[in-house]
């Protein structure tokens, strides 16, 4: 990706940046903190550049704006935290149905309920295992930058428009409220004009966009093509990073904020003689199984721990991943709270120590 010009942002701001220049042309949402950043630098900049803003009457309303803006052959986005996901997630079902692209911000707050606007990671179920009703699957990126805030945006629209499918860019409060530095991305220079949008005629029949399948051997064959196209994503685009695994004994695996705290535990670790490690997700979904397998199929880890600000929602993934293979232990704080390099090295101590038994 080639730069050309460097900001100051806060994490918010960023995602709008990489939206803009990813030639979104409408945003529709309604302001929720840690979030309210995001439709604040969206209700400056689009008009400026002749898009479209819409602060909805309510979650319901922005995410079903998307689907219509969406259908016509719009590069739409919306965004919000915690409980305004989950009013979204029946408009979510229909854009999978559908398969219209769109891209999500989820900027995560504690819960469950009201909860408080402290960061958190425990959207994960709801995003990553659909949230709303039917088999569908979303991309999910999990940025542990501002920088990525911006250029994981950038990437969830190329995505979601090449897999007709929506793809969320999930970020804990810490992540959307913190201030980087930020290179921009070259603007996209193409013209977005899907063959598939309403109003289009394809050898002289009008394009129709639906997800109701009156008759079940109908919708069995719309459900079993959703799932070839979901395998073909989980074998092509899974997407992580990582950190000193060659020869660790230990592989920390964290995303969000957790993964910049888990890289400096691995230093303080390997400076005490344990020789730690960190993976760390690009995508949560599609989740990186093959480089955690190939991590157990080098022999030289001999436990995981999954590091992350729920009750432990990932630490699922990682389990099945790795086919019980290796032990996978738990490093979390709820409500807000986050988790301490010092807390990660005491709990990777301990787990070496039991190991050691």
């Amino acid at each position: 990706m080639k730069y050309n010009h460097r900001l100051l942002l806060k994490g918010n701001e960023a995602a709008v940046y990489g939206a803009l220049l990813a030639g979104c042309d409408c945003y529709f949402g309604y302001p929720i903190t840690p979030a309210s950043e995001i439709a604040q630098a969206a209700a400056l900049l689009f008009p400026k550049l002749n898009r479209t803003f819409v602060q909805a009457e309510s979650e319901i309303g922005a995410i079903n704006m998307v689907i219509g803006a969406s259908s016509v052959g719009h590069r739409c986005m919306t965004a919000s935290s915690g409980l305004g996901i989950s009013l979204k997630q029946e408009g979510v079902s229909y854009l999978a149905g559908y398969e219209i692209p769109a891209v999500i911000l989820d900027i995560t707050r504690g819960g469950p309920g009201l909860g408080n606007i402290g960061p958190e990671q425990a959207d994960y179920f709801q995003v990553v295992k659909g949230g709303g009703h039917g088999s569908y699957c979303n991309f999910v990126f999990t940025p542990n930058s501002v920088q990525e805030m911006c250029d994981m945006t950038v990437e969830a629209f190329r995505i979601s428009e090449k897999y007709r499918m929506t793809a969320y860019v999930m970020a804990d409060g810490v992540i959307g409220q913190m201030m980087e530095s930020v290179e921009l991305p070259e603007p996209a220079t193409d013209v977005y004009d899907p063959e598939w949008k309403l109003g289009r005629y394809v050898d002289g029949k009008a394009n129709i966009i639906t997800s109701l399948y009156m008759e079940h051997d109908d919708l069995e064959a719309h459900n079993e093509k959703l799932q070839r196209k979901y395998r073909e994503v989980e074998a092509k685009e899974q997407s992580c990073e990582t950190y000193r695994t060659d020869d660790a004994e230990l592989v920390i695996v964290a995303y969000g904020i957790c993964s910049r705290i888990g890289r400096g535990a691995v230093d303080q670790l390997r400076a005490e003689g344990i020789k730690a490690g960190l993976l760390r997700p690009r995508l949560v979904w599609p989740f990186p199984v093959d480089a955690l397998r190939k991590i157990v199929s080098d022999g030289n880890a001999k436990a995981l721990m999954s590091l992350e600000m729920s009750a432990g929602q990932m630490i699922e993934d990682i389990k099945l991943a790795v086919e019980c293979k290796l032990p996978v232990f738990l490093c979390n704080r709820m409500g807000g709270n986050v988790p301490g390099g010092d807390e990660v090295c005491a709990a990777a101590k301990k787990i070496m120590k039991e190991l050691s038994k």
